[in-house]
């Protein structure tokens, strides 16, 4: 059980001790911080905050904590309910809101869930910004407003509809190839809002949709991180039902995964490849992924004649270098699309939609489209962290180590070799240091891994 302060939002799991995990007395602590940090920017006389969440058994509970909390504080609620975290970014402009809330834990079990922040953009908050909510939540200086003076809530259940309406519009998706390639599509929607959104959007498009776990009622019927060990349901009903693709989303669909015609997977990260060939190949220009994910996205890139680059982990950090870098798409290898036409931040909807106007158009199945890629293979570890190991001395033992290798240490170690690179941080939303790896085949990449994990043991003992 844990509560885990970052960039990424306030995160823990439910129950337990206060302080120690998200307890109600939490989530309304950081609300509360929220919303005074919120009534500090320009002075104005009525302040709204987009409010929405996934489908987990806690959201309801955790909502309804944190809209209260911000009525408490003068501050009026757009109430999206069942909603996706792609969903409430756009609404908060849509709505000329002052900033948003999603009660979500994205990826991680059912029994955890968070609080994601964003500003007035619908754009999450900067590190600076992060700090100066989580200072305030420290302090006992949250000033309520008087009867006369609450919040009021308004519901509005149709921006999932209206979400799709802006997908719908975008330029590169195109609607009449997809509908011609008359495409069958098994989705997983992980029992949570994924189930709603992405069906909608399917048929929309003119998709055959074939539903799987679409029921949002938050008991996830597997783990719900999109990853390969979690989806034999997936590729199993692909096969039987003998459809071109399979999707998968996680619980608040900013992540998304694909898998072929023969039940096997496209490749978390080869979501945001296909994406970005697509879109270069129609409006040419740069990319941003983070230094975790694959080195096709560069390779793609340069083969359209862009400029890649690499940030820190973390949606801010991408979003960030995105707009210096002035790139036309970006993202993370987790599957996360980012298409600034559209709007800063992942959007798995985007992702559906880019990726099968692109299978439209070139007419091949989803493996041959893999095969079109350069092929790389990436394993993702991980090392449970006890409150002995001191992680910041681990890296840079590590560092020392490879202090002859080319090196990046903006976010942990990341140690690049000729034809493969090891990527050590810890993470942001669990307390484990990641250990992403990628090789050439996937047994080089594995043992690459494992040998850094033993390098690290011996470390720690």
């Amino acid at each position: 059980m844990t509560l885990i302060k970052s960039i990424s939002g306030i995160r823990g799991t439910i129950g337990g001790q206060v302080g120690d995990n998200l307890t109600p007395i939490d989530a309304v602590k950081f609300a509360s911080a929220y919303g005074v940090w919120l009534k500090q920017q320009p002075n104005k006389e009525h302040y709204r905050v987009v409010v929405g969440r996934d489908a987990r058994i806690s959201g309801e509970m955790i909502q309804n904590l944190v809209m209260n909390t911000l009525v408490g504080l003068g501050i009026h609620v757009i109430d999206l309910g069942l909603s996706t975290t792609p969903t409430v970014e756009i609404a908060v402009p849509m709505e000329h809101a002052d900033g948003g809330i999603i009660l979500t834990a994205s990826h991680n079990p059912k029994q955890w869930n968070a609080l994601k922040l964003l500003n007035e953009k619908g754009e999450f908050l900067n590190g600076a910004e992060g700090a100066k909510i989580l200072e305030i939540a420290e302090s006992d200086t949250m000033i309520f407003s008087d009867v006369d003076n609450l919040g009021k809530i308004t519901k509005n259940q149709a921006y999932i509809d209206m979400h799709i309406d802006e997908v719908l519009k975008l330029p590169l998706v195109n609607k009449k190839a997809i509908e011609d390639a008359n495409f069958k599509v098994v989705v997983d929607g992980v029992n949570s809002t994924g189930g709603i959104a992405i069906p909608l959007l399917l048929e929309r498009l003119g998709v055959h949709a074939i539903k799987l776990y679409c029921d949002p009622t938050g008991h996830f019927p597997h783990n719900p991180e999109p990853l390969k060990e979690h989806l034999t349901d997936l590729s199993e009903a692909v096969v039987k039902e003998q459809a071109d693709l399979g999707i998968v989303v996680d619980p608040d669909v900013d992540r998304l995964a694909f898998m072929d015609e023969k039940g096997e997977m496209f490749g978390e990260e080869y979501t945001l490849v296909a994406c970005a060939d697509y879109v270069l190949s129609k409006t040419p220009g740069n990319t941003v992924s983070n230094m975790s994910s694959t080195r096709a996205l560069r390779d793609v890139t340069e083969k359209h004649g862009g400029i890649y680059q690499a940030s820190a982990v973390g949606e801010v950090n991408v979003v960030e270098l995105m707009k210096q870098n002035k790139a036309v798409i970006g993202g993370e290898g987790n599957g996360g699309i980012i298409y600034p036409a559209s709007h800063y931040g992942r959007d798995a909807l985007v992702g559906v939609a880019l990726f099968l106007s692109l299978l439209a158009e070139k007419r091949l199945t989803v493996s041959e489209l893999r095969a079109s890629y350069p092929s790389y293979f990436m394993s993702k570890k991980k090392i449970e962290l006890t409150p002995e190991i001191n992680v910041d001395a681990i890296l840079k033992q590590m560092e020392l180590k490879y202090c002859k290798e080319n090196l990046t240490t903006i976010d942990g170690v990341k140690i690049d070799f000729a034809n493969s690179w090891v990527h050590l941080r810890k993470s942001n939303t669990e307390p484990i240091i990641r250990v992403y790896t990628e090789a050439p085949t996937q047994k080089e990449a594995d043992d690459l891994a494992d040998k850094i994990i033993a390098e690290i043991h011996s470390v720690t003992k």
